[in-house]
């Protein structure tokens, strides 16, 4: 018998005996249960929800069966279906942080916004915690866009994209292959693949690249063999006057006006990232192409003070009409983590008039 035969004659045989629809069937029963239930509390740590907002804790599964859980803010008096925005943290951050401040505010304007903890961070899943894989970051906008695509009380066809920090060249990422993204907007962008390989104006030289790059790899054996996870990059634990002002401003925010530790999560690891999957980064453009995005509209915000500034300019630079730059006055980078004075939340984050 040929083995053409042979091949064909054993699948029948097993579609027959029900093993790859079983398996198939235990695929699918293995995904995350979509889920949305209330939460009564209206202060936290690090944001407030408005009187007239209402919040949800949400879970959904990924494209890949992996959960993805957010806080949903809804108008109280919705009616009709909703223009809705989903947001995404600073890199090295959770839904809390900053995110929250954002989607609170834009929810008591009317807007449906889902703020979402990124994958291998805060509540949502994958393994290693921390690790880091910027194709499956950008599918967790994919997949909040299958949410809220599907709720009842959402216009599928007015959903916007807003990423802050890390989370904006995420979104560009993600924006660049699913038109369902309407509008796109950044806040205080960081590049952050260009940043692990270059760093801010070209500060990281190619030969120290190569050296993380090495001890990255070399970083797998251990792993591999079940060695100690080990973390790498994020907040400064400690600062003082002669720190530089970019670590004494993410100090005061992520130990400060922002500390928030998981659930769980050691102090030490706070903000910080997976040595060995950390150099994935480097493998991350996520500028390239990103005036296929037009004829959507992009707009970018930064403060006049930051530091990443570079960034926001060069993706701005890049992308193809429509699009607009905001500069808000005497805002430094993390100042529009959640200093609601100088958010321009009704100056310009409108998207139902973006969409």
């Amino acid at each position: 018998m040929k083995l053409k035969s042979l091949l064909s004659l054993c699948l029948v045989g097993l579609f027959s005996a029900g093993f790859i629809p079983q398996a198939i069937a235990a695929e699918k029963a293995q995904k995350p249960a979509t889920t949305m239930k209330e939460i009564t509390k209206r202060d936290f740590k690090t944001f407030a929800v408005n009187d007239n907002v209402k919040l949800y804790r949400v879970s959904f599964s990924n494209q890949y069966g992996m959960e993805i859980v957010g806080n949903l803010f809804m108008p109280k008096d919705l009616l009709g279906k909703a223009c809705s925005i989903v947001i995404g943290h600073p890199m090295g951050a959770v839904k809390e942080q900053a995110s929250c401040v954002y989607a609170n505010q834009l929810a008591s304007r009317g807007f449906v916004t889902l703020a979402v903890d990124q994958l291998f961070w805060g509540e949502s899943g994958g393994i290693p915690r921390h690790g880091i894989a910027p194709d499956l970051y950008a599918e967790t906008f994919h997949a909040a866009v299958n949410f809220l695509g599907t709720r009842e009380f959402v216009d599928r066809e007015k959903i916007g994209i807003l990423g802050i920090c890390g989370s904006g060249s995420f979104v560009i990422s993600a924006a660049k292959i699913d038109p369902r993204m309407k509008a796109i907007a950044t806040v205080s962008m960081y590049n952050i693949g260009e940043m692990r390989r270059s760093g801010i104006k070209n500060s990281v030289s190619l030969e120290q690249r190569k050296k993380v790059i090495v001890e990255g790899a070399e970083q797998r054996y251990s792993d591999f063999l079940g060695g100690e996870q080990v973390f790498v990059g994020g907040s400064p634990f400690k600062v003082d006057e002669n720190s530089p002002a970019t670590r004494q401003h993410s100090h005061a925010f992520y130990h400060g006006r922002g500390e928030l530790i998981p659930e769980g999560e050691p102090f030490e690891i706070n903000t910080r990232s997976d040595k060995a999957t950390n150099i994935k980064f480097m493998n991350f453009y996520p500028f390239n192409d990103i005036e296929t995005i037009s004829p959507r509209s992009m707009l970018f915000i930064m403060g006049e003070n930051a530091h990443s500034r570079p960034f926001t300019e060069d993706a701005y630079a890049r992308a193809a009409e429509p699009k607009e730059l905001y500069i808000v006055k005497n805002a430094g980078h993390f100042d529009l983590y959640d200093k609601l004075d100088l958010i321009p939340i009704d100056k310009r984050l409108n998207f139902s008039k973006q969409i």
